[in-house]
């Protein structure tokens, strides 16, 4: 136990560091956010992928290894402890001294006794054992095989864990990642209250298996509402805007394409020329001090944020509204008819149910640990007709004694029944 405890500590000391540095990124990255020699640390110790590093996956396989062999120690224990609790009453000095014993005299009916106490008796000549609820012995062993559950279906989860990304707009089709999957976005709807606030995010998608076929699957998604499709998970994660980006050269025109903010447009027939699409202003207003902004989701003054770049150096960046265009040297840009695209997040963790699994067990377990609680007593016929009772329960377990003392002290039948 002392060294799961070691391991814990390090492996909670591990997320920490995975959640204050940020994951995925490159040397780069690292190099402008920190330092030559920090962003060198990060990437030998694979700090920038934390939850797939060796390192992690071993204190985690030590960890399962450790929890395992505890449980399997303490088996035999549980085993001994539980036969003892429901030993017949043949065999002597087979009652369980585990937990608190209560001792006491009673001297009424001996089976009226055990009804009370809700326990059916096994019944000797001169001796009557019961007990209740020895399942709650196995409480806490159950609680671990939980966490080791867990355990494994987090970290084997990590480990074939896959996620893509896809946005658009309605009429748009992407490839997903590198499957065979193909994903339409049918319609995109934004909900609004009535204080023009959004409520809720709805998209139509239609998932496509290039491998097997040409009909697809259609689903509705809506922010913590996903749908499955194709061993895939697929949540509505977010929205932002996109427009219309065309390009005419010499008064011709060469290309359009829909873009949304954040992205940008290679012209096609000079790589070297880039229109960034920087942000969109449904409701355009220029604070002074601050900077472009909107005063509303509406589209009263539509505003087009863009920079150009040639050959990777920016060449200008400056705010387009309605009907106005960009001219570069032959080239004009025009930006029109802003819609809102939406961010579909698409999920794949094949363990995801065990580490649920394990959730239940341990769940289990904690009823079982703190709420089913074991009892047992014994009663040894005296020589006057009394019945000698020796009764033992988990620490604790309030409930069995306070019921013990009322039913040994409630039927006085010559002399009171005393504990």
């Amino acid at each position: 136990m002392r060294f799961a405890i070691i391991l814990l500590l390090v492996l909670v000391f591990a997320c920490v560091i995975g959640s204050l540095i940020p994951q995925g990124y490159s040397y780069s990255y690292y190099y402008s956010a920190y330092s030559e020699r920090l962003a060198a640390i990060i990437l030998a110790l694979n700090l920038d992928s934390v939850f797939h590093s060796w390192w992690f996956v071993l204190i985690t396989a030590f960890l399962v290894l450790n929890l395992l062999l505890c449980n399997i120690i303490r088996l035999p224990s549980l085993i001994k402890r539980t036969k003892a609790y429901a030993s017949p009453v043949i065999l002597p000095n087979s009652f369980p001294k585990a937990g608190e014993t209560i001792e006491g005299v009673y001297k009424g009916d001996i089976q009226s006794f055990f009804k009370t106490l809700g326990m059916k008796s096994s019944s000797g000549s001169d001796r009557h054992y019961a007990h209740k609820n020895v399942i709650g012995v196995w409480g806490a062993w159950i609680c671990h095989i939980g966490v080791l559950l867990l355990i494994l279906g987090y970290s084997l989860g990590q480990m074939t864990y896959k996620e893509y990304t896809v946005y658009g707009v309605p009429g748009e089709m992407k490839r997903i990642g590198d499957t065979s999957l193909v994903l339409s976005i049918d319609d995109f709807e934004i909900g609004l209250r009535e204080d023009d606030t959004v409520e809720q995010y709805t998209a139509v998608i239609t998932v496509y298996n290039l491998e097997q076929g040409t009909e697809g699957k259609t689903a509705v998604i809506s922010v913590n509402n996903p749908a499955d499709l194709y061993g895939l998970r697929f949540y509505q994660n977010s929205t932002g805007w996109a427009a219309t980006v065309s390009v005419d050269k010499e008064g011709a025109f060469l290309q359009e394409s829909v873009v949304c903010a954040g992205d940008y447009l290679v012209v096609s027939d000079n790589e070297d020329l880039v229109i960034y699409f920087n942000a969109f202003y449904p409701d355009y207003v220029l604070i002074q001090g601050y900077g472009p902004a909107t005063q509303s989701s509406s589209l009263n003054n539509p505003a087009y944020l863009y920079s150009v770049y040639y050959k990777g150096q920016i060449l200008g960046m400056n705010v387009l509204l309605k009907d106005e265009v960009l001219t570069i040297d032959d080239y004009t840009v025009h930006f029109t008819e802003p819609q809102n695209y939406t961010l579909i997040q698409i999920k794949k963790d094949s363990f995801t149910f065990l580490a649920f699994i394990g959730g239940l067990v341990i769940m289990a377990g904690l009823f079982l640990a703190f709420y089913v609680q074991v009892s047992a007593v014994e009663a040894v016929e005296c020589e006057d007709g009394s019945w000698k009772i020796t009764a033992t329960c988990k620490k604790s377990n309030m409930a069995f004694k306070n019921k013990l003392n009322e039913v040994l002290t409630s039927e006085p039948k010559g002399e009171e029944n005393n504990v």
